[in-house]
């Protein structure tokens, strides 16, 4: 098997997920792949930021809530790529869900890996709701490596 080409990883701007990011950059350097940081958030203003904090909670990996904090923890992300050795480094920015948003970025990128944090696989809510890094395990269609991040 040849080494990865393309690696996404996803980031929410929390220290696990930037964790996440961490190994998706080292995998990234050592194999010369270009690395995708995407970022899903769901875009509020005024009153329903409160409310969308709320309703969001804790433990849902990979969404911020408005444009600003994703653009934020994108460019964090990068930086902590260079850090770690990865020199090709993309960063993308979606409206939508968290799982549909990688999914995405995977197949548009043409990706051979998509790399994810552990964050919400042990949360009562990750077992009833089903979490962000076991659905996209399911669902990306490309090798996924989910990171031990908590």
């Amino acid at each position: 098997m040849a080494a990865y080409q393309t690696v996404v990883v996803g980031t929410d701007g929390s220290d696990s997920s930037y964790r996440a990011v961490d190994r998706a950059a080292a995998i990234a350097a050592d194999t010369g792949a270009t690395l995708v940081i995407a970022c899903a958030f769901q875009p509020v203003g005024g009153r329903d930021v409160e409310r969308a904090q709320d309703t969001l909670g804790a433990d849902v990996a990979y969404q911020v809530v408005g444009s600003n904090p994703a653009e934020e923890s994108v460019r964090a992300a990068a930086e902590r790529a260079r850090r770690a050795g990865a020199v090709k480094i993309d960063t993308v920015v979606v409206d939508g869900d968290p799982v549909p948003t990688l999914a995405r970025v995977v197949a548009e990128r043409g990706a051979d890996l998509l790399v994810v944090g552990n964050r919400g696989l042990n949360t009562l809510a990750g077992r009833i709701l089903g979490s962000v890094p076991a659905e996209a395990a399911r669902k990306a269609g490309v090798d996924v490596l989910i990171v031990h991040t908590t």
